[in-house]
């Protein structure tokens, strides 16, 4: 056996030294370039610096206010778009859509009391103001509705 044959059990090399000796880079090099603030000691610079210049997130514009998560938007229809359906006809969402009143099946339809109502409906929807409950009630219309707003807290309590 010779001295070339020989091994380390570990089979690591050792990690290179770095930052020591001559950095001008001419011949002998130290690994971390020539001079400046990453080529010293603790140069590291925080993430998102840009040199000194207006960084990209104090550029963009601030946005005012905050999106509430249980915000529900309505599709809305007023009782006067009604009068297009048959006399004592069963209106739903899918009703609505048919008949372009609203946009999507899918999301929840507040009644409101625009407009004039000429005939007697069974309307199913999920919301309706007060002045469009007292139109259909004072045509004897039926109104169901799906997800009423809970009472106020000084009512719960009570």
């Amino acid at each position: 056996m010779s001295l070339l044959n020989l091994s380390s059990k570990l089979g690591r090399k050792r990690k290179k030294t770095i930052g020591r000796g001559n950095g001008s880079g001419h011949g002998t090099y130290s690994g971390k370039g020539i001079k400046g603030q990453k080529a010293r000691n603790g140069g590291t610079l925080r993430p998102g610096f840009e040199g000194g210049q207006t960084p990209m997130l104090r550029k963009m514009p601030k946005l005012k206010g905050f999106k509430n998560p249980n915000c529900v938007t309505y599709q809305v229809v007023n009782v006067g778009k009604l009068n297009i359906f048959e006399e004592n006809a069963k209106i739903t969402k899918e009703n609505l859509f048919e008949k372009k009143l609203i946009p999507k099946k899918n999301k929840p339809v507040k009644l409101l009391g625009d407009g004039e109502l000429t005939k007697t409906f069974e309307i199913t929807v999920d919301k309706a103001s007060k002045e469009a409950i007292k139109k259909i009630e004072s045509r004897k219309g039926k109104l169901i509705i799906l997800s009423p707003t809970p009472p106020p807290a000084e009512l719960a309590e009570k």
